[in-house]
């Protein structure tokens, strides 16, 4: 299995190591719910170094990025970024991502880890056929830590990061973290005020530990990958080989906002415009169970009728801690899409009561960051 920079890290401090998208990566360390709720309450901090950074630059690299994925990169100013998808002519989504405009004809696009190499060699096929662009994956060359949480905020700006207050959602900035020029990023996958910092691989374990140290007086803990599966379904927020693949579009998906058909032409514009202007056959739904139960991948979703039918299957689900519910998302077909209707989930051969509704499950209190 590969290992990240931070493999000692989660080695020293217990961390239960698993096989993730053929990465040694930790699922927990104190248990996935306390991690949940120390996210949720205070700070937690995660190694996503796993993830590929590809580095896109040149004076062709706007024209390059707005071909090969399917939100208007044109609207990005320096600092800013974007939630985007990378499809294949069939519309069908090749990996979910994140564009980073970091200098005027630089980009940073942060791919799953699942589908770095897809992507990275997708990229220099078509680059092939672009002018004045380079694509350059420094995924081994970059760590990426991710700090989300309440406290996370006032965590870096104790290490010196003071222009964080200023730092709106989907911005980035450039910073000196303990020494290493780092790229901090207001984002990430959890729901709560967090921030991802990009930095070079021989700085991950400095950081990684002066972080954890200046973030414990205020309940700062490392968390895992079970944490972050919890967090962001709770927010409704996909995942990549289970809420969809390339046999998904992002229509079908319910991601039709990163899908800009008036930028110009891209990669699988035709079939996505044909699918928007008819309509899918099948929709990614969130929903919550009625009864205590707790629905999981791979379930049968059914027809709420005298006689049930199948109608779907969850992708996604889970109990959430914060609303003591089972939880999940998953296609359905049309008779199911609104928001209120009635399905069944099939849990080992007993038909549960499930009613759709609108995502995201989790809603922070007004005026919290």
């Amino acid at each position: 299995m590969k290992q990240t920079p931070l493999i000692d890290a989660h080695r020293n401090a217990h961390g239960k190591l698993v096989d993730f998208a053929g990465w040694e990566m930790p699922i927990q360390y104190s248990g996935v719910v306390d991690e949940y709720q120390t996210v949720r309450r205070h700070a937690g901090l995660f190694d996503v170094s796993h993830m590929g950074r590809i580095r896109v630059a040149g004076p062709g690299s706007l024209a390059f990025l707005q071909r090969v994925t399917t939100n208007d990169v044109s609207k990005l100013s320096v600092r800013q970024s974007h939630y985007s998808m990378v499809c294949a002519p069939n519309g069908g989504i090749k990996d979910d991502i994140f564009i980073y405009h970091v200098k005027p004809y630089e980009f940073l696009v942060c791919v799953n880890a699942s589908n770095r190499e897809k992507i990275v060699a997708w990229f220099h096929e078509k680059v092939a056929q672009a002018q004045g662009c380079t694509v350059q994956d420094q995924s081994t060359t970059l760590a990426q830590i991710a700090i989300q949480g309440p406290a996370s905020r006032d965590i870096l700006t104790a290490v010196g990061l003071t222009d964080l207050p200023l730092l709106k959602i989907r911005h980035c900035l450039n910073a000196v973290v303990y020494g290493h020029t780092t790229l901090v990023t207001r984002t990430g996958y959890t729901g709560e005020l967090g921030y991802e910092l990009y930095l070079p691989a021989e700085g991950a374990m400095t950081i990684w530990s002066r972080l954890l140290e200046a973030g414990q007086p205020l309940g700062m803990k490392p968390a895992g990958l079970g944490a972050r599966d919890l967090l962001r379904l709770e927010m409704a927020y996909l995942l990549y080989g289970n809420d969809m693949d390339e046999a998904t579009t992002p229509i079908e998906a319910g991601a039709d906002w990163v899908v800009k058909f008036d930028k110009g032409e891209f990669i699988g514009r035709t079939t996505l415009l044909a699918q928007h202007s008819n309509g899918p056959s099948r929709r990614l739904v969130a929903f919550e169970l009625v009864e205590k139960a707790v629905p999981r991948h791979g379930f049968k979703i059914l027809s709420a009728q005298d006689h049930p039918a199948v109608i779907g299957e969850v992708t996604s689900g889970n109990l959430s801690p914060i609303l003591q519910k089972g939880i999940g998302m998953g296609y359905v077909t049309p008779a199911a899409f609104q928001p209120g209707s009635s399905i069944l989930i099939d849990i080992r051969g007993k038909s549960c009561p499930a009613v759709v509704v609108k995502p995201p499950f989790y809603k922070k209190q007004p005026g919290t960051p």
